[in-house]
């Protein structure tokens, strides 16, 4: 329960392809204070013969080629959102569960407890690293709403279906990777990719957009990059979450009645190679947790249109569309984006 005065608040972590030109000194910004959280993480990237994170954060200009490989952008997006986590205001907010998108399920593990700090930047670090050296396939998204973010009826099974034909056809592998509020990530091999940017128009003026660096997240492809994960990290690292935690199906694990070895298997086996369904998670957390607030951690603010479009899906305090999510967030913000300098005020300390 939460104490007289406190709002209750779900945070979500963010995924790769947050960290982009304008985060480029993030952590320095915000985080200087905590120089030994950055410390014990740039020791361990050394040991293992990385670049440190301090150096990528601080680089004098940003590279798209080396900040968003996956073995540099994982941990660097995941101790600039740890940090964030670190830094929410507990006299404002009552954390009541932790979600996070993709990538972002490893920052939660470890905001919610059921990793120690630098267990989850172990299975940041490996997973990002495997996926970087296998670099199976790539990823697009395409949105099945329209800029007021309400649906535009029968877009979503056109999307679907043409992903379905294109997957059927020889030489060709596309499905569904993440259910991303009102727009889909789809993600294949090279063959699967192109026929469907060839097939569907040009919408908003960006989409099918290409995410640079991105392998076939969420999909049987990555069945190559799970079994290497499985192999190098031990289920001993898990242990009970001391908040709950919603996963990528929408499935809610408890304190102190998670199973430990489940957690395991889902987040090196299911998480790896099945659709992450962000929308999902978003719904449970609206609807089981019924927090006051949700925050996003930083880098970045790219998440935060996804969080509104899966809460105006889930039909959230009435929202029905952009206009209704723009209006209320003009008064008592419901969702504080860390990112943003005026929202992060109102949620760190």
């Amino acid at each position: 329960m939460s104490q007289i005065g406190k709002q209750t608040a779900v945070v979500v972590a963010p995924g790769r392809g947050t960290y982009n030109k304008p985060e480029l000194g993030y952590f320095t910004r915000h985080h200087g204070a905590r120089s030994a959280l950055l410390a014990e993480i740039d020791a361990y990237r050394r040991n293992a013969g990385q670049t440190p994170v301090s150096e990528l954060d601080r680089a004098e200009r940003f590279s798209g080629s080396r900040h968003t490989r996956g073995d540099n952008a994982s941990p660097l997006i995941y101790a600039c959102a740890y940090a964030d986590f670190l830094s929410i205001d507990r006299d404002q907010f009552d954390i009541i569960g932790v979600t996070g998108n993709s990538m972002g399920w490893y920052v939660a593990l470890a905001c919610a407890g059921a990793l120690d700090a630098m267990g989850g930047l172990q299975v940041v670090n490996t997973m990002g690293r495997l996926m970087q050296e296998q670099m199976i396939g790539g990823q697009l998204i395409y949105p099945f709403v329209d800029e007021g973010w309400q649906q535009i009826p029968g877009r979503r099974d056109e999307i679907l279906s043409l992903m379905a034909e294109i997957d059927g056809r020889s030489g060709c592998e596309l499905a569904l990777s993440i259910e991303l509020g009102g727009m889909l990530v789809l993600a294949g091999n090279e063959a699967g990719l192109t026929a469907f940017e060839k097939r569907l128009p040009r919408r908003q003026g960006r989409f099918p957009m290409r995410l640079p660096n991105h392998a076939a997240f969420h999909t049987a492809l990555q069945e190559p990059v799970a079994s290497l994960g499985r192999a190098a990290l031990e289920r001993g690292l898990f242990t009970q979450p001391a908040l709950p935690l919603i996963d990528g199906r929408g499935g809610l694990w408890r304190p102190g009645s998670s199973d430990l070895a489940a957690l395991y298997d889902y987040t090196l086996g299911h998480q790896v190679v099945r659709t992450y369904d962000f929308t999902a998670a978003i719904r449970t957390a609206a609807r089981e947790l019924m927090p006051d607030v949700f925050i996003l951690l930083g880098p970045g603010t790219t998440l935060g249109g996804a969080v509104a479009q899966s809460l105006i899906l889930s039909g959230w305090r009435g929202w029905g569309s952009k206009a209704d999510f723009t209006a209320r967030q003009q008064g008592r913000p419901r969702l504080l984006s860390m990112g943003l300098p005026e929202q992060r005020a109102l949620a760190a300390r």
